[in-house]
């Protein structure tokens, strides 16, 4: 008989292994948790959207549009769809077509899993996951404020250090119509110096070649008209009113003019967190951010602004597990071991009857000796084993062995009346938890 070939997985879509489970599990509560503590309300929208809704939003000729998006026709009725590469378009999408700024502002947070086809490297995939942030409605540099600060929460209650906050003004349409002929003009002058990709963008998107790490144009983007520069009275002064609320909540940041997007429809407020990584202390971006009013109206509907961030969970978590974070990895409070035809019913019952009274209960399956069992209650990570045996069910009672070292009790093992068993073990959790 011919072996049957193995399938792998996509590269660059990965998969997300029990192991880490419990890494994730800490991530997503505390960002349900922050996001709950500012007023934001989740918003879940589809992986499958309209390709124009990109083209549009994004722009056509960014990097995104023409190079990375999955893209393809429905057969069914020869629409081209796309899986999302971000989730703003999609969230201001959905925003528009069901009227939810009819009765005011919104604060909508999403979290969920992102595409783009790029080369697959560290902390970058093509199937990626991002948590973001939309405040939808309110114009002024104190929302602005508001979603670096949810940042800044989320990062200190995941206990990461080192990560450092970017901010720039992208000022409004005209004048980055004034930056951008100036920045034309002093890149034409060494466009024989300029790479395939920067060429390339020259006439199209020259922003983003100030974003190119291309050693040899280093010295032509360090002499590059800066944008800041051009910015008139009014996007200096959501600037200024910005950093001054930066500081009054004791934010540092350092403002870099070289900032931009690499999406079309920020304005006025950009920024990043940063951090150092790896052993060359290589800069890894972990959060983009900023304005964009400009969006709402160019996907249909009356002007408004607004303003949010986006998260790249895998590039946190990777921080996550640098910095050592100690993860309870256990699977459940109480493992049920049995042995016996009689024994098992009993089991089955008991472990029920510890879930409708909250506890976490993983029933041993498979049969097998005592000791075998306990070696997987041990890996579990239980802090209780359940034994139930034919002596057990005679007395209609359970044995119940300390797995874990805690305050109050230690490789202890005592029989427990089953109508008593669920009381035990809570008041035994309980007061670890006190103590």
């Amino acid at each position: 008989m011919s072996r049957v070939e193995r399938i792998s997985g996509l590269r660059g879509m990965n998969d997300i292994l029990p192991a880490d489970e419990a890494l994730w599990r800490r991530f997503d509560d505390a960002v349900a948790a922050t996001m709950r503590a500012y007023g934001y309300q989740r918003i879940r929208t589809p992986i499958l959207e309209p390709t124009r809704l990109f083209v549009r939003g994004i722009g056509e000729v960014t990097d995104i549009v023409e190079k990375e998006m999955y893209s393809f026709t429905d057969a069914l009725n020869d629409e081209q769809l796309t899986l999302r590469p971000e989730n703003t378009a999609g969230v201001v999408r959905s925003v528009l077509e069901h009227n939810l700024l009819y009765d005011g502002p919104k604060r909508l947070w999403y979290t969920g899993p992102m595409f783009r086809h790029e080369r697959p490297q560290r902390g970058r995939y093509r199937q990626f996951h991002q948590v973001g942030a939309e405040a939808l409605g309110f114009a002024g540099p104190d929302a602005d404020a508001e979603v670096i600060l949810i940042c800044q929460r989320l990062f200190d209650d995941l206990g990461l250090a080192g990560i450092s906050l970017e901010i720039n003004s992208l000022g409004a349409a005209d004048e980055r119509r004034a930056h951008r002929e100036a920045l034309i003009a002093h890149l034409a002058a060494d466009e024989g110096v300029l790479d395939e990709d920067a060429r390339r963008r020259l006439h199209t998107n020259p922003l983003r070649i100030l974003d190119s790490k291309n050693p040899a144009l280093q010295s032509i983007i360090a002499a590059a008209p800066k944008l800041i520069d051009f910015l008139g009275e009014a996007s200096r002064a959501h600037f200024e009113s910005l950093q001054s609320l930066l500081r009054a909540q004791n934010v540092p940041f350092r403002i870099n003019p070289r900032l931009v997007r690499g999406l079309d429809y920020y304005n006025l407020t950009v920024f990043e967190w940063v951090t150092p990584f790896g052993p060359e202390r290589t800069p890894l971006t972990i959060c983009g951010g900023g304005r964009y009013d400009p969006l709402i109206e160019m996907l249909g509907g009356k002007p408004a602004p607004a303003c949010g961030f986006a998260v790249g969970v895998e590039r946190v978590l990777e921080l996550m597990r640098a910095t050592e974070h100690a993860v309870d990895s256990s699977l459940c409070d109480v493992y049920v071991a049995h042995q016996g035809d009689a024994a098992a019913p009993v089991a089955l019952q008991v472990a029920e009857r510890l879930r409708d009274a909250g506890l976490d209960v993983i029933l041993h399956c498979g049969g097998g000796s005592f000791k075998s069992q306990f070696k997987r209650a041990d890996g579990s990570g239980a802090w209780f084993a359940v034994v139930i045996g034919e002596d057990e069910v005679a007395r209609g009672a359970a044995s119940v062995k300390w797995l874990r070292e805690s305050a109050s009790a230690s490789g202890r093992q005592e029989s427990v009346p089953l109508d008593d068993l669920a009381d035990l073990i809570i008041d035994q959790l309980t007061a670890d938890d006190e103590q």
